[in-house]
């Protein structure tokens, strides 16, 4: 993941995330007020009612509908064109973590907005860096479907079983946004896409406790109520998403 700095995130830096690390010298500028603004609340809305009374209805028919299976992920140098559909929309994805902690995942509406999602992933920053710097990397967030008296939405399930490029690594956890995590953020503000390196608290992490963080366009598609993929939109739409992050529930 990492160009200039072990703990960094391999990714192409727009001219915003260059002066990221320079411009935080110390921990306490993690202190400043938060000015993030709340999301628009269309990545969580409900189904219009209409709709929703029209798919009642229309599950009423006696229709047999074949087994769903999970999508395969694109072959590298497909182009993210391939992924839009009109249930997708473009969000910010930021994955963050100290090189020797787990890494984080959060999304936001933009850069200015408070996440709307964030997920302790199973796995650590330095060995996310190896995959990304191997190539394609997929993630899969996977849990089990509840009772229909029991079913939350996809994205208030607070466990998820990892795997990373088919291997299983653990369990993901849902959690509110921390203070450090909206520090984080909002530090992170100016920046639209990039990779680096923030100053840690050296209290806490020692004097190698820099923070590592990659920040991309992410293509949101809803395949159901029950899956929703997002692929990282390259600077280079040529060279297709080096990441996929999959949510599913089974």
């Amino acid at each position: 993941m990492g160009e200039s700095s072990g703990s960094t995130f391999s990714h192409n830096e727009s001219e915003s995330s260059t002066t990221s690390s320079e411009s935080h010298s110390n921990s306490t500028s993690r202190l400043q007020p938060i000015s993030l603004v709340q999301p628009s609340q269309k990545n969580q809305k409900d189904k219009p009612k209409v709709l929703r009374v029209f798919q009642s209805v229309f599950r009423a028919f006696p229709i047999i509908n074949p087994k769903c299976k999970f999508p395969t992920c694109p072959a590298v140098g497909v182009s993210t064109e391939t992924h839009k559909s009109s249930t997708g929309n473009r969000v910010t994805g930021t994955l963050f973590g100290f090189h020797k902690g787990k890494v984080s995942l959060a999304l936001q509406e933009n850069p200015k907005c408070l996440p709307w999602l964030v997920i302790e992933l199973a796995l650590q920053t330095n060995v996310l860096q190896k995959e990304l710097s191997a190539g394609m990397v997929r993630i899969v967030l996977e849990c089990e479907k509840q009772t229909e008296k029991e079913k939350i939405k996809l994205f208030d399930e607070p466990l998820w079983t990892m795997y990373c490029n088919g291997k299983k690594t653990g369990y993901g956890v849902k959690r509110e946004a921390t203070e450090d995590d909206l520090s984080i953020m909002e530090l992170l503000k100016a920046v639209s896409m990039g990779a680096g390196v923030l100053p840690g608290n050296t209290e806490t992490e020692g004097p190698d406790g820099e923070l590592a963080y990659m920040r991309a366009f992410f293509e949101r598609v809803v395949g159901s109520k029950d899956s929703q993929t997002f692929y990282m939109v390259s600077p280079d739409a040529k060279s297709g998403p080096e990441l996929s992050i999959f949510l599913v529930r089974i």
